[in-house]
């Protein structure tokens, strides 16, 4: 079925719920007007339904393949880039001094996941550039800044983060890839790389690496890593591609899903690079990029959830199946489970797609004020939008291929697809369950201060819809309290115990969080907005209690049962 941009839910988000009035007020994002966001959302929707949604199944059946050392990608993939490039939209919120539009990152936001929803394989090509190129304005040197943004922002070349080895994932501090100084302010980059998105292409003039990799006198662990730039082609002074850097792909990964983008092994072979910020600081310029792939990541399982819901609407819709009480056209839509899964499958979506924009304007707002308000609220939501918005992502494309049935199974439908290539969000840019303990850790370290904030802000929201939707608001504001509870109780653990339920934390405040945008929803509009809050807070709200739970029972139970007892 064609795609079709969910522009109305969207500009209601943006105008009414997640504050984006606030970061239009700022002296940075002025230009993002409505008139100007509509116009922008209009034409990105033209460029997702048009262009890049034809490629959803094109990709999947016909793969990308490694050829004689040469990246084939699949048939309208470089005619799509090449739209996506020349339309400005890898640089949408990039400096304008390299040729960016420096608009805000929540309308850059709103744009991925439009193009997640339409070509997921085809979209991870501009966030992986938007990720380098952040990472670079915050850390590069201005000579790297002034080769290579102009060129990433304007889609002529494309850009990549090399974290894992086949022995480093989550730790990457085992990795082993050297980087030796050659003399001339340059480096020899020596080793391999495992899982890189769009390793190599067959439709820009250059690939750009940022590579994690060990100075000679870098200590052990993270802290002695440093970051790289290394171009697949080593570029002139004027930015011209010369000669060819001892980079390549030497295979491509057989995955689940995602088959129209090529997933490469890579290898470096005294590689030419340029240090990328400090020497022995590269983890904190990766993490740049990491964080802002992080959101981008929560964000593509939100654009496959809602593929996969468009899809399976149109299926129950089309299918006849038994009879139902309702008299209407006999299709699967009238009867009472499907319309449950449905609900429920556009309530999840317009939870986590609340969480992420708010998310998203937080950024704006810190980047626009220097708030460290702002930036904790943001830094506080982003391993949620990451973890949740993939959980979501998967949970509703598995929830799309029950309601297609038997049909679900077959791969004529295209309805398993979404559930393949949306399955491997949760594990990389940090599986969801480092985001977990990223949320109970490293987020926890101010006290909950900035948790605390965004609770008391749910709980005054609640208390003033109580004159007006009182079943509503009595069930937010009591979840919002026994979160506030819950989050002084995971303070006072121990850091075990606090991982051991950080899955179900995360889940707990993703669950309140919804609820509470949803109660902003049927506040301000009422009708279809009220109905849907109703879904959401009456059959999904309550899973937090059970996420509560879990998170108190803490870690001794688990290590309970020995290895010996698992393997039995």
């Amino acid at each position: 079925m064609p795609y079709r941009a969910p522009l109305r839910d969207v500009t209601f988000l943006l105008d009414q719920i997640v504050g984006f009035d606030q970061v239009r007020a700022t002296d940075r994002f002025t230009e993002a007007t409505p008139d100007t966001t509509q116009a922008i959302l209009t034409e990105a929707a033209r460029l997702c339904e048009d262009v890049m949604a034809p490629l959803q199944r094109v990709g999947d059946l016909n793969p990308a393949r490694l050829e004689n050392g040469v990246v084939r990608t699949p048939p309208g993939f470089a005619e799509a880039f090449r739209a996506i490039a020349t339309g400005g939209w890898t640089g949408i919120a990039s400096d304008p001094a390299y040729g960016g539009l420096g608009l805000p990152q929540t309308l850059a936001t709103v744009v991925n996941e439009m193009m997640a929803s339409a070509c997921l394989s085809l979209q991870i090509a501009p966030l992986m550039a938007q990720g380098q190129i952040e990472a670079l304005e915050h850390h590069a040197s201005d000579e790297i800044k002034a080769l290579y943004l102009p060129k990433l922002i304007a889609g002529e070349w494309i850009g990549t983060m090399n974290l894992t080895e086949p022995q480093a994932g989550s730790d990457v501090g085992a990795l082993r890839t050297k980087a030796e100084p050659n003399g001339d302010g340059s480096y020899a980059i020596t080793g391999q790389k495992i899982y890189i998105s769009y390793g190599d292409n067959d439709f820009t003039e250059n690939v750009c690496h940022l590579v994690l990799a060990r100075l000679p006198d870098g200590g052990a662990g993270t802290r002695g890593i440093s970051l790289f730039m290394v171009p697949k082609f080593i570029p002139d002074a004027d930015g011209t591609p010369g000669t060819r850097n001892g980079v390549r792909a030497i295979s491509l990964e057989h995955k689940l899903g995602l088959h129209g983008s090529p997933t490469a092994v890579m290898e470096y072979d005294h590689a030419t690079g340029w240090l990328v910020g400090q020497a022995h600081k590269g983890m904190a310029a990766m993490f740049t990029m990491m964080n802002n792939a992080r959101v981008g990541v929560g964000v593509q399982g939100i654009g496959v959830a809602e593929g996969a819901y468009q899809h399976a609407l149109a299926y129950s819709l089309d299918r006849q199946q038994g009879r139902t009480p309702l008299s209407g056209t006999g299709a699967i839509i009238d009867h009472a489970d499907v319309r449950r899964m449905l609900a429920q499958m556009k309530a999840e979506i317009f939870a986590i797609r609340a969480i992420a924009l708010a998310n998203s304007a937080a950024i704006d707002m810190a980047t626009a004020t220097g708030s460290e308000e702002w930036a904790a609220r943001a830094a506080l939501m982003t391993p949620i939008t990451k973890a949740h918005g993939t959980d979501i992502g998967v949970d509703v494309a598995g929830t799309g291929i029950q309601v297609h049935g038997g049909m679900g199974f077959i791969e004529e439908t295209g309805a398993a697809q979404y559930l393949r290539d949306v399955r491997v969000t949760t594990i990389y840019e940090g599986t969801n369950g480092i985001q977990a303990m990223d949320l109970v850790g490293r987020k926890m370290m101010d006290g909950g201060e900035a948790a605390f904030r965004l609770l008391q802000e749910i709980e005054d929201g609640a208390e003033a819809a109580r004159a007006d939707l009182p079943d509503l608001a009595e069930p937010v504001w009591q979840a919002a309290e026994s979160l506030r509870e819950a989050t002084e109780w995971l303070i006072a653990q121990e850091m075990n115990d606090r991982f051991a339920g950080g899955t179900a934390y995360l889940r707990a405040f993703a669950r309140v969080l919804g609820a509470h945008y949803h109660l902003k929803a049927a506040q301000a509009e009422g009708g279809a907005r009220l109905a849907l809050a109703q879904v959401f807070i009456s059959r999904i709200l309550p899973d937090h209690a059970a996420c509560l739970a879990a998170l108190r029972a803490g870690a001794e139970g688990l290590y309970a049962l020995s290895d010996e007892d698992l393997a039995a």
